[in-house]
C-alpha cells in the first residue's frame, strides 16, 4: 500500500509539473531576428541591439543584443506572448539607431506574432553616419513661438512655448476657447518634430476655412530625456515622476499667464488638455485633478501601462467629473494592453456607457505614430466642441 501510494504520488508531482509547463508556456512563441546587409559604421566593434515596447525601447539593452554568427550575420533568439509589437535597431543609443536610405528618420518597425516566426531585417543605414538633410519648416502663419525659453518654477527648467491664434485673431476683439498640448516639438513643424507632426495648424486652418469653431492652442515642449519623468505623475523605472509639479505649472503658471495676455475663454468649459503617449497619461491626471480647470481632455494612445495609479486617482475624483468631456482613443496595433488599460480608466468613469461626455474609440489600423494622432485630432475637436 505505501508503495503505491508513493507511486501514485509520484505520478501526480510529475503531472503538475507537465501542467505548469504548458501554463507557463501558453501563449508564448519564438522570435528569431536576423541582421543582415549591415551598412559599416565607424565602431570598430559594432554593436547591435532591438530596442522595443518589448524592452521598454533601451537601446542598449543586453538581453536584446544581437550575436554575430559563423557565417557573419548576427542573430537574436527571444521568446515573446503573442501580440503586437514595434521596434528598431540600434548601436547602443538613439543616436545611432537606424534609419532610412538618405539618413532620414524611419518609423517604428512592427511586428504581429501569433506563431514562432523569424525576422529578416534589413538596416538602410545610420543616424550618426549620414548627414542629413534638415526638413522644411511647415508651420502655417498662425504659428509662433510665445518664449523659446519660459521658466517653469515647479520644474526648475526652461522650456519652448508655441502658440496658434486662428486665423480672425488679429481682425477681431473676439475670445476664443484654449486647447493645451505637450510634446510641443510634434505639433506643428516638421522641422522641429523627430518623427513627423501633428499638422494641427493645418487641420485647424482647415476646419476653420470650412465654417468649424476658432480656438487657441498653446505647445508646450518636452524636457527630451527627462520627458518619462516630467510627463508622468507617479514614480516609475525611469525615476521620481515630476507629472504633479508639471500639471502645477500648466494650471497655476502657464494658463494665468495665457489668460492675461490673450483673449481667451478662461472657463473650464472652454480650456482643453490634449497629447498623446505619455502626453495621455498626464492630460486624464490633470483633468482628473484639476476638473474645474480642464473642462475637456483628449487622451491619446495613453501610456497608463507606466502610471496605473491613474485608476485610483480616478476614482477618487469621479464625483467631481460628471460634467467634464473626455475623448479616448487608441490603436489596436499599439502595445498589447494599450487598448485594455484604456478601456480601464474608461469604464471607472463610464461603467454603463451611458455618459456620453465620455468617449472610447479604439482604431483596428491605429499604430502608436504620430500619423494616427494627426487623423483622430479632428474628430476630438469635434466632439469637444459640440
Amino acid at each position: 500500500m505505501i508503495i503505491n501510494y508513493l507511486q501514485i504520488m509520484r505520478k501526480i508531482y510529475f503531472i503538475l509539473i507537465f501542467v505548469s509547463i504548458c501554463f507557463a508556456s501558453e501563449g508564448q512563441v519564438k522570435v528569431k531576428f536576423e541582421l543582415r546587409d549591415i551598412p559599416k559604421s565607424k565602431d570598430s566593434l559594432p554593436t547591435y541591439f532591438v530596442a522595443g515596447n518589448f524592452n521598454s525601447w533601451k537601446p542598449n539593452d543586453t538581453p536584446y543584443q544581437f550575436r554575430k554568427t559563423n557565417e557573419g550575420s548576427y542573430i537574436l533568439e527571444k521568446q515573446f506572448p503573442t501580440g503586437t509589437y514595434e521596434f528598431k535597431i540600434t548601436r547602443g543609443n538613439w543616436a545611432k539607431a537606424e534609419t532610412g536610405s538618405k539618413g532620414n528618420p524611419r518609423g517604428n518597425r512592427s511586428l504581429k506574432l501569433n506563431k514562432d516566426t523569424l525576422v529578416q531585417l534589413t538596416v538602410l543605414n545610420w543616424a550618426d553616419e549620414f548627414k542629413q538633410l534638415p526638413p522644411n519648416h511647415t508651420a502655417s502663419v498662425n504659428v509662433s513661438l510665445l518664449d523659446s525659453a519660459f521658466e517653469i518654477s515647479q520644474l526648475h527648467a526652461k522650456r519652448r512655448i508655441w502658440i496658434y491664434l486662428p486665423p480672425s485673431y488679429t481682425k477681431s476683439k473676439n475670445s476664443y476657447p484654449v486647447i493645451y498640448m505637450h510634446d510641443g516639438q510634434n505639433l506643428f513643424d516638421e522641422f522641429t518634430g523627430g518623427y513627423g507632426e501633428w499638422k494641427v495648424d493645418e487641420i485647424l486652418d482647415q476646419f476653420i476655412a470650412n465654417g468649424g469653431k476658432e480656438c487657441i492652442v498653446i505647445g508646450i515642449d518636452h524636457g527630451g530625456t527627462e520627458r518619462l519623468k516630467e510627463y508622468n505623475p507617479y514614480d516609475s523605472q525611469y525615476g521620481k515622476g515630476k507629472g504633479k509639479e508639471y500639471v502645477e505649472f500648466l494650471v497655476k503658471t502657464l494658463k494665468p499667464y495665457i489668460d492675461q495676455h490673450y483673449r481667451t475663454k478662461p472657463t473650464a468649459k472652454n480650456t482643453s488638455i490634449a497629447g498623446s503617449s505619455m502626453g495621455g497619461l498626464i492630460s486624464m491626471y490633470a483633468i482628473a485633478t484639476y476638473p474645474k480647470v480642464f473642462g475637456n481632455a483628449g487622451v491619446f494612445s495613453p501610456a497608463f501601462w507606466l502610471g496605473k495609479s491613474i485608476e485610483v486617482d480616478t476614482k477618487k475624483e469621479l464625483s467631481n467629473l460628471g460634467g467634464n468631456k473626455i475623448y479616448f482613443v487608441a490603436g489596436d496595433l499599439e502595445s498589447k494592453t494599450m487598448v485594455s488599460d484604456m478601456k480601464s480608466v474608461y469604464q471607472i468613469l463610464n461603467p454603463a456607457g451611458a455618459n456620453k461626455n465620455i468617449k472610447f474609440v479604439a482604431k483596428a489600423d491605429g499604430e502608436h505614430k504620430e500619423w494616427f494622432w494627426t487623423r483622430e485630432l479632428l474628430d476630438f475637436y469635434k466632439f469637444i466642441n459640440n
